[in-house]
């Protein structure tokens, strides 16, 4: 999608600092940490949202999710994981991503 941040941090057309990159998803720093450690995994095909995620997406993301977490060194302690989807619910862009917040105790509600 032409007009999609994230589809342009994964061509290449706007910078991003990559934590893991495969051939299906990047993981770059958030620009707005909410956490000591703040990632988000980011489907390198466009999908507006978890509701129109190939199955087969979600279960790849899973399985690298170990490796992820191990590398941000946030594996023994803990992590959270949040996949906002529309308005209501704080997606702010319209690509499917996933926030990985950690390196802390994080209280909850979130809100």
């Amino acid at each position: 999608m032409s007009d999609c941040i994230f589809c342009k941090i994964v061509a290449g057309e706007i910078p991003s600092e990559k934590i893991y990159e495969d051939d299906k998803i990047i993981v770059i720093k958030d620009v707005n940490p909410g956490a000591p450690v703040h990632v988000l995994i980011i489907p390198k095909e466009h999908t507006d949202n978890i509701l129109h995620a190939p199955s087969e997406l979600l279960l790849y993301i899973q399985d690298k999710l170990e490796e992820i977490v191990k590398k941000l060194g946030v594996y023994e302690d803990g992590f959270r994981i949040v996949i906002n989807t529309g308005v209501d619910g704080g997606q702010s862009v319209n690509h499917l991503h996933f926030h990985v917040l950690g390196g802390k105790t994080l209280g909850w509600p979130p809100c």
